[in-house]
């Protein structure tokens, strides 16, 4: 006959699953470290408005009325209107989607070739890594704006190539990465034991190598997500990157830098804003953003 000790119950596990071991480690980053918490607020806000700021705004951001144009900020239009009359706010609101849309698609382009390239080049070395070194190089050779406005200018000023360009500029910065830390884990103990386990080079290189280095590519993720936000307004202020009257934050500043001399301040201002918040939110979510995903920063 067999006895179970008095307290400790059969079948009462021991650890709790992943989600609720990483809920809990969430939890804990986002309340320890307040810029954390900060940060993937405003990170919230932003995804919240792209999502469903067009369905809950004032006005109609394409909607111009002449009567109303360069009304300073009110109760009515809270940021004021432009020189077409249109709603400020609504705009600002209503840019967010496309201008995150912008940058997530080209930072999920630039982070799916660069991580897959550079790992794929410090783990086998040889011309694996010449050949994609020598293209880091030639893209790196160039101001990466000016390469960025050459692309758009050679294959025209859409959505599409805007992507396109955000994504060439950034794959240097991620391949760079990759190779970089998968050279230094290729010889690693963990590596050379999967090794010995019968793995393929290849499955090592994706199981094993890659789900190590994506800690930090997501941080670089972050970083880039505010840098990609840049570019596209930046194209869009010198007239390479989305058409007016589309609602942009690069197009709205450009519109706006010519009424401030004249006191129309706020036409440039609040899309000013915008894009500056957003760009500060990425850039301080980047290190909440590893510690939520690094395993070894996890208790």
């Amino acid at each position: 006959m067999t006895t179970v000790a008095a307290g400790l119950p059969a079948d009462k596990p021991r650890r709790s699953t992943g989600t609720a071991a990483f809920l809990r480690h969430a939890r804990y980053v986002i309340g320890e470290n307040p810029v954390t918490a900060f940060s993937f607020g405003l990170f919230g806000l932003l995804v919240l408005a792209a999502v469903f700021g067009p369905a809950l705004v004032p006005h109609d951001p394409l909607a111009s009325n002449t009567a109303r144009a360069l009304e300073p900020p009110s109760a009515e239009f809270w940021f004021g209107t432009d020189q077409l009359g249109r709603d400020i706010f609504s705009r600002v609101v209503v840019a967010t989607r496309l201008d995150m849309g912008i940058a997530l698609a080209s930072v999920v382009l630039a982070f799916l070739m660069g991580t897959l390239a550079g790992t794929a080049a410090g783990f086998y070395g040889g011309w694996t890594e010449r050949i994609v070194s020598r293209i880091v190089d030639t893209i790196m050779a160039f101001p990466l704006f000016v390469l960025a406005m050459g692309i758009v200018a050679a294959l025209g000023n859409t959505v599409t190539n805007i992507v396109l360009a955000t994504a060439i500029i950034n794959f240097p910065l991620y391949a760079r990465v990759a190779r970089a830390e998968a050279n230094i884990r290729r010889n690693a103990g963990y590596v050379e034991a999967a090794r010995l386990a019968g793995n393929s080079e290849p499955r090592v290189l994706l199981g094993h190598v890659l789900p190590n280095i994506l800690p930090l590519m997501a941080v670089q993720c972050s970083l880039t997500m505010g840098y990609a936000i840049l570019n596209a307004a930046g194209l869009s202020f010198i007239g390479l990157g989305v058409r007016p009257p589309d609602a942009e934050w690069g197009i709205m500043v450009a519109e706006g830098a010519a009424f401030i001399v004249s006191g129309e301040w706020w036409i440039a201002l609040f899309p000013g804003l915008a894009l500056m918040i957003a760009v500060f939110g990425f850039n301080l979510m980047g290190d909440g953003l590893r510690d939520l995903i690094d395993p070894r920063r996890r208790t």
